[in-house]
């Protein structure tokens, strides 16, 4: 799926009239599903159907959701969050409703004989990841450094040499602990992943996310994400709880159901932006 807007303006111009921002492809949906879940402009959003297949989309006023507005918005914090957070509780209820390959942010079509066309050209492809995903669902483990849990292994030095050098030496061990302790953390998140990796049908396992973005007190050392028949989410979780107590060392959080954006080929074409919920 094209992952920019297909508009060509003329330079300086602004655009005018609307686009189609694309949300996300189902086998089928529900008009129920539909029904109060707003789309980009604020309006329900509403199924284009072609080869099959459905494309849930949203109007894109062109002003806002064109090339070159795009370009410029994609650059503001805000704006970025708030159109990623719509676009997301689209991709969300759809994905609560059944299978569906979540498209990226910022794909924007010039119209609805586009999206028709990008779901006839694609068909066996999103067909058969729809297939994958059926029954199936994205969940993520999130791994944290426990201070402190890790007993010490430096051995302080000769308490000689006065104050200055018990303080070098206390310190020195401090760092020698924290280092140590992030070593063996990071040596129990690739242990864990392994064995999650192991009972899941797919897995991947993204970089840790910094502290301002996790909120977390500690360093993040798994950032996974696993692919979970929904049968079988209970002996997943179960697996998770184990694996915690079996490694102290780690604060392990299960999140989800996630809309399987770990789990979707990347399109060939480079994307406009790209924004990943929320593993």
């Amino acid at each position: 799926m094209p992952t920019t807007a297909e508009t060509t303006p003329t330079a300086g111009a602004p655009e005018t009239g609307t686009g189609v921002w694309l949300h996300g492809v189902t086998a089928d949906v529900d008009p129920a599903t539909l029904a109060g879940i707003t789309g980009m402009d604020g309006a329900p959003v509403r199924p284009v159907r072609a080869a099959g297949l459905t494309a849930v989309v949203s109007a894109a006023p062109l002003a806002e959701y064109g090339e070159a507005a795009l370009r410029r918005n994609l650059e503001d914090l805000a704006w970025l969050e708030r159109a990623a957070r719509t676009h997301h509780t689209v991709v969300d209820a759809l994905s609560r409703a059944g299978a569906v390959v979540p498209a990226r942010l910022a794909t924007v079509h010039r119209d609805d004989d586009r999206v028709a066309r990008v779901l006839t050209e694609r068909r066996d492809e999103l067909t058969a990841t729809l297939a994958r995903l059926t029954g199936r669902e994205e969940w993520g483990v999130k791994g944290y450094v426990v201070p402190g849990a890790v007993p010490r292994t430096a051995e302080a030095a000769d308490a000689g040499g006065g104050a200055g050098a018990a303080y070098l030496r206390r310190r020195r061990a401090q760092l020698t602990a924290r280092e140590e302790g992030q070593r063996i953390a990071a040596d129990a998140a690739a242990t864990v992943h392994t064995a999650l990796a192991g009972y899941a049908v797919a897995a991947r396992r993204h970089a840790p996310q910094d502290r301002r973005l996790s909120g977390a007190a500690t360093a993040m050392v798994l950032n996974g994400a696993y692919l979970i028949d929904r049968d079988r989410l209970a002996g997943f979780s179960e697996l998770v709880g184990a694996l915690a107590d079996r490694h102290p060392e780690l604060r392990l959080e299960l999140t989800g159901p996630w809309p399987p954006y770990s789990f979707v080929a990347e399109p060939s074409a480079e994307p406009a932006h790209a924004v990943r919920e929320p593993t």
